[in-house]
């Protein structure tokens, strides 16, 4: 199995960026494709981003576009979430998940570890 912790999260006001860090350990990381889920309070846990194994695809949720950018160091077993104009509405506690899956998949259904989550709060 694999461990992810995230790291990152905090205030930051609207407009703002943050980077978001999930550092991998246990086994090969370059066996899993890795996507970050967000959940606000009250709301139900959807994608944000995922990148596939290699780096060298990505797929992003249409609020996101044009404002977030995933990559991954696979010699690091890491994968960041650049996150720039952040809106109010970004707000949530931001998961990052490990799938096993071929390709990149927006499902959470497809994605066997999670780690615990970071907080994200963008005031106005």
């Amino acid at each position: 199995q694999v461990q992810l912790v995230e790291s990152g999260g905090g205030l930051v006001q609207a407009g703002g960026s943050l980077r978001l860090s999930c550092a991998a350990s246990g086994r090969t990381f370059t066996d899993y494709a890795i996507g970050w889920f967000r959940q606000a309070p009250g709301e139900e846990r959807e994608f944000v981003a995922a990148i596939n194994r290699s780096g060298g695809g990505t797929l992003y949720a249409d609020p996101v576009k044009g404002r977030f950018t995933i990559s991954r160091d696979n010699a690091m077993k890491t994968v960041y979430l650049q996150m720039n104009s952040l809106k109010t509405e970004d707000t949530a506690v931001y998961y990052c998940a490990a799938s096993g899956q071929i390709g990149i998949r927006p499902y959470a259904r497809d994605y066997f570890y999670w780690g615990q989550g970071t907080r994200v709060t963008v005031s106005s």
